[in-house]
């Protein structure tokens, strides 16, 4: 490092807000830091950087400080996955649980595997419950053990039970931190409770009311209670209608529930009915993002589609997809091939062929977008699969009908009209089967209980490549063009 000029931290430092005002949402409009999208400014992250390589740890803590912490995170992964560890060391006591909570999953693998049982406890130990299931469910079984027997018993015994669950369970994802009071209890009693005891949860927006055998009857927001005389009972003022949520209801139904009944939080109840824990807006919100992202990227075979993930599970993910792509891929080519006499006869076959396939695979893919999405969204189910069929259905007809006359007049003029007919309707064909395939194939792995984002398009593609060409190459030779 010597033959480096030293930094100059007022150079550095220069035009940053002070410390603490970048911590601020509404104050990043002017931020050096941020750019109008909220993202970390190329500039601030080169002067990060330029701090840690020449080893000035004051400095590079006084450039990161003012942050928050999900800012901290996102500037974490943008660092080496070499160099990450030597970030983090540099600022510890900024690494703080929320840090943590807010790091990107295969980020904070990576640098959870660094550290020790005890400080991997440790952290856990200061985050939500389910942020600290989160945390340790990554961890090989081995790590797991070893972090768990760091904790204490209280703890373990929640996290523990957190992961007896199926993954993207709510009794996976649910927060055990909330307030339940007995229905026998009037406002006053309950605002008395709530400023006396030491052990709520620190962050509640409503309040559960239950019965003797914990089973929730009820809810009150903190709005009603804080307007509501002392002397009136809860059991007067409480909202009885609440939705209830399985420890064991997929994460996706949890979200479409939030978003089909606008709610804030809702309970979480066991097998036999008891007030477990709660899900809360702000879960949700991560939910839906991951499931959209994840449809997303399965229907493109580019599996979990992180930059974080590593080289050889990305690897993995997309070459069987690939694979399987090829497979279905020749199917097709035995179609071309079985027509090979008839190409050779008339070249413009060759010509127009990719353009058929091409459209075919475009609607295709349209129509299993909106499918797979109405699945997703529970908005295609089996009461209405014969009509959301029949709509998709007239959809390709009129898409089918209007591209047929466009490239059946384009060919008619360029090669002959016979051609162009023969085009246009393989073309109509080509459109028609690409929307009932494109319902049809989610749906069917829907009833079989696979996830039609998974391998739709692939089939998709293989059903409409494969018609495009028998279509139009049969036409072709059934009206004496290659004959």
């Amino acid at each position: 490092m010597a033959d480096k000029a030293p930094l100059d931290p007022e150079v550095l430092l220069a035009d940053l807000p002070a410390a603490g005002e970048g911590a601020r949402p509404d104050d990043r409009i002017d931020d050096e830091r941020h750019d109008e999208e909220n993202r970390l400014k190329s500039s601030y992250v080169r002067k990060v950087r330029e701090a840690m390589d020449y080893g000035d740890f004051g400095l590079l803590y006084d450039l990161v400080e003012p942050l928050h912490a999900a800012d901290i995170a996102d500037l974490i992964e943008l660092f080496e996955r070499d160099e990450r560890a030597q970030f983090a060391s540099a600022i510890t006591d900024l690494m703080s649980s929320d840090v943590i909570a807010e790091l990107n999953d295969y980020v904070r693998e990576d640098m959870m595997e660094s550290l020790s049982a005890g400080a991997v406890a440790s952290i856990a130990e200061q985050l939500e419950t389910d942020d600290a299931v989160q945390l340790i469910e990554d961890l090989e079984p081995e790590d797991q053990r070893a972090v768990l027997a760091e904790l204490d018993a209280e703890d373990r015994a929640a996290i523990e039970s957190a992961l007896a669950y199926p993954e993207e369970t709510a009794g996976r994802l649910m927060s055990r931190d909330f307030v339940a009071v007995p229905e026998h209890m009037t406002v006053g009693s309950l605002i008395d409770y709530l400023r006396e005891s030491t052990d709520l949860a620190q962050d509640f927006w409503e309040i559960f009311v239950v019965d003797h055998k914990h089973h929730p009857v009820g809810t009150c927001q903190l709005s009603w209670v804080l307007r509501t005389p002392r002397q009136i009972a809860l059991a007067d003022v409480m909202k009885r209608d609440q939705t209830l949520v399985p420890v064991t209801m997929d994460q996706e139904e949890v979200a479409l529930m939030f978003q089909k009944y606008a709610l804030i939080s809702a309970a979480v109840v066991d097998e036999s009915g008891r007030l477990v824990g709660q899900m809360t807006v702000d879960d949700v919100v991560h939910i839906i993002s991951e499931e959209a992202s994840e449809d997303a990227l399965l229907m493109s075979g580019a599996g979990d589609g992180d930059i974080n993930e590593p080289i050889r599970d990305a690897y993995g993910a997309r070459v069987r997809w690939l694979v399987a792509n090829l497979g279905t891929a020749l199917i097709a080519s035995m179609i071309i091939a079985a027509f090979g006499a008839a190409i050779e006869k008339l070249v413009a076959l060759a010509v127009l062929m990719p353009i058929v396939a091409s459209i075919g695979g475009n609607a295709g893919t349209q129509t299993m977008a909106v499918s797979v999405r109405a699945i997703a969204m529970n908005q295609l189910t089996q009461a209405n699969t014969g009509r959301i069929l029949w709509r998709e259905i007239r959809v390709a007809l009129l898409n089918g009908v209007t591209i047929a006359v466009l490239i059946g007049l384009g060919t008619g003029l360029i090669f002959t009209p016979m051609l162009g007919a023969v085009i246009a309707a393989a073309m109509l064909i080509n459109i028609a089967t690409a929307g009932l395939a494109g319902v049809l194939v989610p749906v069917i792995f829907d009833r079989l209980k696979q996830d039609p984002a998974v391998a739709s398009s692939v089939f998709v593609t293989m059903i409409t490549d494969s018609m495009g060409f028998f279509a139009f190459l049969g036409l072709a030779v059934a009206a004496g063009l290659a004959g």
